[in-house]
């Protein structure tokens, strides 16, 4: 089963086991809404949508909005730097809120470490975490342990897609396509931009580096060296330590087919 189908699957049965328990929250509840870009807005996570749905949760199950906090244009990887969130968690921390509402768990954090802190949290002051999209309240067992495991896939499926991603640049570079970013030293673009070309004369310089290094010279020396022979960096000036450093850590590194 894929990444989405599994975490279809959980959110099928949180929502079926928390169901029940959804009329015994909290009364009073903060609401928390964010985007972090403009593409969001646009596809129905605009800010507007979740204050929507945070207010029919409320309507729906006889809950008061005492208010709704946002967050624009802030990511959800760090809960630092977010002060409406921080805003939020003080209401429900000092319990003039008994919880805190959110459209989609996503919104509120992608980590599952901040999500498990965050937990901790609630169950030693005593207020609830609620998610309208996924349909969980952590006023009962049943919806913390449902929350903690939602957190868990979606932390999976992000690393999952990432190790993807970086093995298909990885099989790019190592065909000789683009891949973005700076083009590494010893290459160019090709003319039509999709592909990367050897550079004669950058690689008669990294030939020069490999031998003067494997001769045990130290990269001041190597640059001084280099900078008898005439060979400049891409730049056009001369080279130094460190921009030594970076061709060299780049060369350890994935290479790309000649």
């Amino acid at each position: 089963m894929g990444g989405g189908g599994a975490m279809a699957t959980v959110r099928r049965k949180a929502a079926k086991a928390s169901a029940r328990v959804k009329c015994e929250g909290p009364r009073r509840v903060v609401g928390y809404v964010r985007v972090s870009t403009e593409r969001q807005a646009d596809e129905g996570a605009s800010l507007a949508a979740q204050r929507r749905k945070l207010a029919a949760w409320c309507e729906l199950y006889s809950c008061e909005l005492v208010e709704v906090l946002a967050d624009e244009g802030a990511s959800a990887k760090s809960m630092v730097g977010r002060p409406g969130l921080e805003a939020a968690l003080r209401r429900v921390r000092s319990g003039d809120c008994d919880g805190l509402l959110v459209a989609k768990l996503d919104r509120l954090t992608r980590s599952t470490r901040d999500l498990g802190e965050l937990l901790d949290d609630a169950g030693r002051r005593g207020w609830s975490l609620m998610s309208v999209g996924e349909q969980l309240d952590t006023s009962s067992a049943v919806g913390r342990l449902m929350v903690g495991i939602l957190g868990t896939v979606a932390q999976w499926e992000r690393e999952a897609i990432g190790e993807r991603t970086s093995d298909a640049m990885r099989q790019m570079a190592a065909e000789g396509r683009y891949t973005g970013g700076p083009v590494p030293y010893g290459y160019r673009l090709g003319a039509e931009g999709g592909r990367l070309e050897v550079d004669p004369a950058e690689q008669a310089a990294l030939s020069a580096i490999r031998e003067l290094r494997a001769a045990g010279l130290s990269l001041r020396k190597v640059a001084a060296v280099l900078e008898t022979r005439g060979m400049l960096a891409r730049s056009g000036r001369r080279w130094s330590a460190g921009s030594l450093l970076n061709v060299l850590r780049w060369e350890d590194g994935a290479e790309v087919a000649a």
